[in-house]
């Protein structure tokens, strides 16, 4: 909303395309925009008559006058044009630029879903004519938010690292990872005094809505199976994959990358690849296997039916090597980032001798920070090792359920570094954070 109420105040503002998967909260974001406004005249291009006033010219003007006619509205200085479900229409999409050109009077917001296929089908995005914006489900302060928790709310956003709120916001982290950000699942989880058992139906429904848009962007019946075994095998890899016979199948490495992109598309599973770099900026290995990320951690708990194993455990990084927690810790970085698209990566060094890799690397400062994802201040640190041998800084970051310290440690070959020591929830605050990075000449 903060995002949004800017671009409002903007003079001549550019149409802006509102983009994100199914079900994140596009629409209900919108219409709380459009409150903002004294006239709010919302399309929706899936209702056939809505969607006519876009196949049949391209003139703006004509357009917006035949959408006033017909809603009995007069339009003032303060209007917005709300066009939902835009992939719906693909023509839309290339008229959005005469709407700046020819109607600059009207703020004009589109949003919708899959819009990543829609594009394929348009002759020429308006690139700068439109502004975008990625809406991504909730992150730990909007879950917080949410949950009515207000004082805890106060010290994330104020004193992330103060050891009062430690605890609380621990459990309070535990809780998130294990519900997800996706707004109908938040919403049904207070209504129904933060019970798991009503959370079911909701995911549910959200699942099969997924599945069941992402077949239709099947080229064929053989793609469609293939898309089929993808989503239900995916849940439960813990790894890296390899394309050619993921999930133990038949199929070929084109087949199956293929249909990675195209649930990538549609945003529920993102691929996230290595880098080799140490140093900014990072430069991204895709001939090595990627990992998987799906869109919310709540819907891969259900998906792989792993929640009733998650309650009441005190440390999630316990659970399958850490696996939850790291699927977390991406969200929570995507969802917070202000780069358009952006993916955390992860590092690797691959040789015949021996690998390494390192969970999480950021850009911080212009250089890149290596993260360890830890369940407790014990585990080999030979990864973080060979990465900090490599690079130019002196400064490492370990995430784990322990309250904020720093060590100093020495690698293998003598190198000395700083190891910062946060808790999870404080994954979006590495940026924030006051880090001694000292970079050598």
């Amino acid at each position: 909303m903060h995002k949004l109420l800017e671009w409002k105040a903007k003079a001549n503002n550019k149409p802006l395309v509102l983009k994100g998967a199914r079900q994140v909260g596009k629409t209900t974001v919108a219409k709380q925009l459009g409150k903002e406004y004294e006239v709010f005249v919302h399309l929706n291009l899936e209702k056939e008559k809505d969607a006519q006033y876009f196949k049949t010219t391209d003139d703006v003007k004509v357009i917006w006058q035949k959408i006033l006619l017909d809603q009995n509205i007069q339009a003032n200085a303060s209007t917005l044009l709300f066009i939902d479900e835009i992939q719906e229409v693909p023509e839309a999409i290339s008229i959005l630029r005469y709407f700046y050109e020819d109607l600059a009077e009207v703020d004009v917001l589109a949003a919708g879903s899959l819009l990543e296929f829609a594009l394929a089908e348009v002759p020429s995005f308006p690139v700068g004519r439109v502004q975008q914006i990625m809406l991504h489900p909730m992150d730990f302060e909007e879950f917080l938010e949410a949950l009515g928790e207000d004082n805890a709310l106060e010290y994330y956003r104020n004193k992330p690292l103060d050891p009062i709120a430690h605890d609380k916001l621990v459990a309070l982290f535990n809780e998130y990872m294990l519900v997800g950000g996706m707004p109908e699942v938040v919403a049904t989880y207070v209504d129904n005094d933060r019970l798991l058992t009503p959370l079911q139906e909701v995911y549910s429904a959200i699942w099969d809505n997924y599945v069941s848009d992402i077949e239709k962007y099947g080229a064929n019946s053989s793609e469609r199976r293939i898309l089929r075994h993808i989503i239900a095998t995916a849940p439960q890899i813990r790894d890296r994959i390899t394309f050619a016979g993921f999930g133990n199948s038949a199929y070929k490495s084109r087949e199956v990358s293929e249909a990675f992109r195209k649930l990538d598309k549609a945003g529920l599973i993102l691929l996230i690849y290595p880098t080799n770099s140490v140093i900014s900026p990072i430069q991204l290995n895709y001939r090595r296997k990627p990992k998987i990320q799906f869109l919310d951690t709540g819907l891969l708990n259900y998906a792989s039916g792993l929640q009733g194993e998650m309650l009441g455990i005190q440390d999630m990084n316990s659970l399958y090597k850490g696996y939850i927690t790291n699927h977390m810790m991406i969200q929570e970085l995507i969802a917070t980032s202000d780069r358009f698209g952006y993916l955390p990566a992860f590092w690797t060094r691959e040789n015949a001798s021996a690998n390494a890799e390192v969970d999480l690397v950021i850009p911080t400062r212009n250089v890149l920070i290596p993260i360890e994802v830890k369940s407790g201040k014990s585990g080999r640190l030979r990864s973080l090792h060979e990465f900090m041998d490599r690079c130019p800084h002196t400064t490492a970051v370990r995430l784990l359920a322990n309250t904020y310290s720093e060590e100093k440690i020495k690698t293998m070959r003598g190198k000395e570094y700083t190891l910062v020591n946060l808790p999870y929830f404080a994954v979006s605050k590495i940026g924030s954070i006051e880090l001694n990075i000292k970079v050598s000449q």
